[in-house]
């Protein structure tokens, strides 16, 4: 039985929302990992806490708290509504912030122990050489880290292809908007149809096969460690 119009729907938004992402994550992360890597401060400890909480934690509870912060009432909403960009809950952009919450610390731990991993040596060189900070960092630190990028990407890209509470509790189950492959094989299962649950969850198996081989393949020893990480 192929895939129907609604199963590519579901395929290209999961798509599109983990491309996304893993672009907003891998901006935002990369500051953060250097910064924990190096750092000092007594804050180290509650950051890192903070970013690791969705390991941890149940996707329910995270996606009910942020549906309660993006709400009318809560205080991403009140903002987001006084910028003339209505409420975030039910909508693509709202599952947007619920992945990049919930894949944090998928992007974040493998790309500081990239960084941590460099050690201060290289840096000194380069220094001795009158590099600057950002010479050093776009020209020593981001080639030598290249493999925590690969891992942190591809392992932030495979996360959030597999989410399921986070986005059904923000984004419920609307076609074509917020409706993801998850909630489609749900919906499949719910309705009896296994024929086209086995179509659609075989296809997400044989995907995220091919994007762990990408990772092992690409990235070998350095990248695997970045399996460390559970939910």
């Amino acid at each position: 039985m192929p895939l129907s119009e609604a199963d590519w729907a579901a395929i290209r938004l999961s798509l599109q929302l983990a491309t996304v992402t893993t672009g907003i994550l891998l901006l935002l992360g990369t500051p953060l990992a250097w910064w924990l890597a190096r750092t000092g401060s007594w804050l180290k400890g509650p950051v890192a806490a903070i970013v690791a909480i969705p390991l941890v934690l149940p996707p329910t509870v995270l996606g009910f708290y942020l549906l309660m912060a993006m709400g009318p009432n809560g205080p991403i909403g009140q903002l987001t509504e006084s910028l003339g960009l209505g409420t975030l809950p039910f909508t693509f952009w709202g599952l947007v912030v619920g992945s990049v919450c919930y894949s944090m610390p998928f992007v974040v731990q493998p790309l500081q122990n990239a960084f941590a991993s460099i050690g201060q040596r290289p840096l000194e060189m380069a220094a001795t050489l009158r590099a600057n900070a950002w010479d050093r960092f776009l020209n020593v630190v981001l080639p030598m880290a290249a493999p925590g990028f690969v891992s942190a990407s591809v392992l932030g890209f495979a996360h959030t292809l597999g989410e399921f509470g986070v986005v059904l509790m923000i984004g419920g189950n609307i076609p074509s908007e917020t409706r993801v492959v998850s909630v489609q094989i749900y919906d499949h299962v719910e309705a009896l149809d296994y024929d086209k649950a086995h179509w659609l969850a075989g296809s997400m198996m044989l995907l995220s096969f091919l994007i762990l081989l990408l990772l092992f393949l690409s990235s070998g020893k350095s990248a695997a460690g970045g399996l460390q990480l559970r939910r």
